[in-house]
C-alpha cells in the first residue's frame, strides 16, 4: 500500500484551517478527502459537488471503487462522501440529511468526514450517535472520520484498517469507534 504524504496531510489541514470562506474551507476537505480515497487501490473520484436532478441536494463526493483486493474489495463500488469542516460537531441533523441522501439514492454505504466528528456521546448512543445507529435498522451504514484519525494515518493500508474497524464497531456495537 502507498504511504500518505505528511507533507500533503498538512497542505490540506492548512488550507482547511485558513481559507478566506467557509466554502473555500469546506472544499479544503473535500480535496482531502479525495486525496486520503483516490490513493487507495482500484478507487477512483467519479463525481465533486454534483446537485441531483432536483437542485436540493449536493453530493461533495462520489468514488467509484473496483473492490481490489489491497483496496476497499469490501466495500460497494459507488460510494458518496460528505465533508463537514466545521468547528462543532456535526449534529443528528445533518447526520440524518445524509442518510436521508443515501436512501433517495438506492445506497446503503456512505462517508461522513467530520473535521470535529459528530454530536452526543458514543457510549450513551445520543444525539448523531443515536442516528447512525437507528440507520443500521434501515441496512444503512454511515462511518464518520474525523480529523483526529486522519492524522493517524501513515498509509493507504491504515485508511482500509480504519474504515473495517468502524465497519465492525458498528455492526457488533451499533457504535462509529
Amino acid at each position: 500500500m502507498a504511504n500518505y504524504s505528511q507533507n500533503t496531510l498538512a497542505g490540506h489541514f492548512h488550507n482547511c484551517d485558513n481559507g478566506a470562506t467557509n466554502q473555500i474551507k469546506g472544499r479544503a476537505l473535500e480535496d482531502l478527502a479525495c486525496y486520503l480515497f483516490q490513493s487507495i487501490p482500484g478507487v477512483s473520484i467519479a463525481v465533486r459537488n454534483q446537485m441531483n436532478a432536483f437542485n436540493n441536494e449536493e453530493i461533495d463526493v462520489a468514488v467509484w471503487n473496483d473492490k481490489l483486493a489491497r483496496g476497499l474489495h469490501f466495500l460497494p463500488n459507488i460510494v458518496l462522501i460528505e465533508c463537514k469542516n466545521w468547528r462543532n460537531p456535526v449534529s443528528s441533523i445533518e447526520v440524518s440529511w445524509f442518510c436521508q441522501k443515501l436512501q433517495n439514492r438506492g445506497l446503503d454505504f456512505g462517508v461522513l468526514i467530520a473535521n470535529n466528528g459528530i454530536t452526543g456521546n458514543q457510549a450513551d448512543l445520543d444525539a448523531a450517535h443515536n442516528t447512525i445507529a437507528n440507520h443500521l435498522a434501515q441496512k444503512r451504514t454511515v462511518i464518520v472520520i474525523s480529523r483526529s484519525e486522519i492524522n493517524t494515518l501513515q498509509t493507504t493500508s491504515d485508511m482500509v484498517m480504519l474504515i473495517k474497524e468502524k465497519l465492525c464497531m458498528l455492526a457488533v456495537g451499533g457504535r462509529i469507534a
